[in-house]
């Protein structure tokens, strides 16, 4: 996988976009994105599976990510790195209501189940 020096392609952009969520759930799926791209990229490169990453080999990888290194200080790195992290728990759900390992999720899969989830929490209310 080639590394991408943006959050997201325009292609996931445009994805997220034309998708039934609020701003705050556009918010979460498209990290939620960014953390299954990276979340490839870093257990590639320490020929693991993402369920066997650490939280410390996540938080090292984004610190040293050059799409959040423009103007952003150490601090929002981190709360960012913790994004990721937390991002594990729905993708590990998406993955286990889709049948596949984590690694094997697309786009469109983590965008439906982020619209699912919303139509969930609407209908609770």
């Amino acid at each position: 996988m080639q590394p991408s020096n943006e959050f997201l392609t325009p292609e996931e952009c445009a994805e997220v976009d034309k998708a039934l969520l609020t701003s705050r759930e556009k918010f979460s799926a498209r990290v939620a994105i960014y953390a299954l791209r990276s979340l490839r990229q870093i257990a590639q490169e320490n020929t693991t599976s993402i369920t066997q990453l650490d939280p410390q080999q996540i938080e090292d990888w984004v610190y040293q990510d050059e799409s959040l290194q423009t103007g952003l200080d150490r601090e929002f790195r981190q709360f960012f790195a913790q994004l990721v992290i937390a991002s594990l728990k729905p993708l590990k759900q998406i993955a286990q209501e889709a049948g596949v390992a984590i690694e094997a999720l697309t786009v469109s899969q983590v965008i439906i189940w982020f619209e699912r989830q919303a139509k969930v929490n609407l209908d609770k209310a």
